[in-house]
């Protein structure tokens, strides 16, 4: 078997050490050794060729670019760029696998052109931090597994394919099956029916083998999932500034599986930002848009609950600030793609490819490998700045609000979109009963209040919006005597309607 060849690019003098317990740990390593040879440019025979010839002529042929980046540039040529630059640029050249290990968390001692540099490499590939040598190999073998495992040259069960020895069947919950296979039916022509036995439903899904569930089967459709894995949820705070301050204004964690977190965090994050009512126009039926449409929030938060690494003791973090919300997931981007990947069409390579086959099946993951350009073309039609992507200690999107278009630098071009933009008078209404009363109109169902509010999850309507205006006798039931009929709707009584119109006054 042809070992893969790694080559290992840096400012020598800088690294000296780092490089020499690099070459030694691979040499040393049972499994490294078996698939990987480093070169190391120090190493080499002396060679009639120049020097940058011979090293780019090695990057030319080696499998994968392993670059470690400082505080120093390094040497110039006469277009002022380092040999490690070149290196890079060879390897990108040669569309080789580029592993990035960036020094330290603090930039203020790095040379300018290395701090471009650094971010020219952030928008290419996934880079990883480190302070010491052990930090450093702990990242590198993680790298080489994770490597081996895609390439098929070791097989191993991912997390949500392994089997739980914990779990049994009974912690999973039937009705949560039973109405995961209507949906899927629905939305994907799920071939077996919500009567089937259950083993033969999860079986279908590649839940379980020889009687016994994976973890995603418990992700998916647990009792209590957070009982087996206690890192498994979503962490919702809200800030009225630009930072994280104390004190923190609302502050949320939700657990249950992954549906139901998904559920509850895009709800939480649609309740902190504003509503556009539409042009400034009167009219008597107020338009209810968020100011981020909801299909990103919700395409970025299932990404993160889909694809975070599970076996991590991080949370998945959703922090909403006045300009922008990030979330920031425990893990990153495959090995086969690069952050530059993310802007075209790309192959799909689900950290978790069971867990993610079931909220496809749903219809919460809507077609593989392009959810991210969605998130861009919709962003770009509410004329919102692009979502950004970050990997540093875990995979980051940031989504833009409207302010931050106004605090950007922007050519008449985006002018032109940005004034179409402002066209939409964004309400900050943080009382959520009042947006309720805004969508009213005649007798509605449940369902239909939540259709025209976007959302989802049927308890936090209930608690945070219908229980409320109910108790302020804002709306009515129109089968009082019958609270849990099926055929219940609700309608604005008279305090209701002059709240209404108060708040529609307000608008205009």
């Amino acid at each position: 078997m042809r070992l893969l060849k790694i080559f290992i690019s840096s400012v020598q003098k800088e690294f000296e050490s780092e490089r020499k317990a690099l070459v030694e740990y691979f040499r040393n390593d049972t499994l490294l050794e078996s698939f990987f040879e480093v070169f190391l440019f120090e190493e080499s025979a002396a060679s009639g060729q120049k020097t940058f010839q011979v090293y780019l002529t090695e990057v030319a042929t080696s499998d994968i670019y392993l670059g470690l980046l400082g505080n120093e540039y390094g040497f110039e040529d006469s277009e002022g760029i380092s040999p490690t630059e070149q290196e890079y640029n060879e390897a990108k050249k040669q569309n080789l696998q580029k592993w990035i290990f960036i020094k330290g968390y603090d930039n203020e001692n790095r040379h300018p052109k290395e701090l471009n540099f650094i971010e020219i490499v952030g928008t290419d590939v996934s880079r990883k931090r480190f302070e010491t040598i052990e930090e450093l190999k702990k990242e590198v073998y993680n790298s080489c597994v994770k490597y081996l495992k895609q390439t098929g040259k070791i097989v191993s069960n991912e997390f949500d394919e392994s089997i739980n020895n914990d779990a049994k069947i009974d912690d999973l919950d039937p009705l949560l099956i039973q109405q995961f296979v209507i949906n899927a039916r629905t939305k994907r022509n799920f071939p077996i029916r919500e009567t089937a036995n259950i083993e033969q439903i999860l079986i279908h899904l590649n839940l379980l083998r020889n009687h016994q569930i994976t973890n995603s089967a418990i992700l998916a459709f647990g009792k209590n999932p957070q009982h087996f894995f206690k890192s498994a949820t979503v962490k919702c705070a809200h800030f009225h500034g630009l930072e994280i301050e104390k004190p923190i204004p609302d502050y949320k964690e939700f657990g249950g599986t992954v549906f139901e977190m998904t559920e509850r965090a895009v709800d939480f994050v649609l309740s902190k930002i504003s509503l556009s009512t539409g042009t400034r126009e009167l009219s008597n039926q107020v338009s209810t848009n968020y100011e981020i449409p909801r299909r990103v929030i919700a395409e970025a938060i299932i990404n993160s609950v889909a694809h975070r690494e599970y076996n991590s003791k991080g949370s998945i973090q959703i922090s909403v600030f006045k300009n922008r919300v990030e979330i920031i997931n425990p893990g990153g981007l495959p090995n086969e793609l690069e952050l530059s990947d993310l802007q075209n069409i790309h192959g799909s390579y689900p950290h978790n490819p069971s867990l993610a086959n079931c909220m496809f099946l749903t219809g919460d993951i809507e077609r593989y490998g392009t959810g991210i350009i969605e998130m861009i073309r919709i962003s770009k039609e509410a004329y919102l700045m692009a979502p950004k992507f970050i990997i540093n200690k875990g995979f980051k999107v940031i989504l833009w609000r409207p302010l931050a278009n106004l605090d950007t630098a922007h050519d008449t071009a985006h002018d032109t979109a940005h004034d179409t933009a402002h066209d939409k008078y964004y309400l900050e209404i943080s009382y959520l009963p009042n947006r309720l009363l805004l969508v009213m109109q005649g007798e509605m169902t449940r369902a239909e209040m939540m259709q025209k509010l976007e959302l989802t999850h049927r308890t936090n309507f209930k608690e945070n919006y219908l229980d409320i205006a109910l108790s302020k006798n804002w709306i009515e039931m129109t089968i009082s005597e019958k609270k849990t009929s099926k055929k219940q709707k609700y309608r604005l009584t008279s305090i209701g309607i002059q709240e209404q119109i108060k708040i529609q006054n307000e608008i205009k």
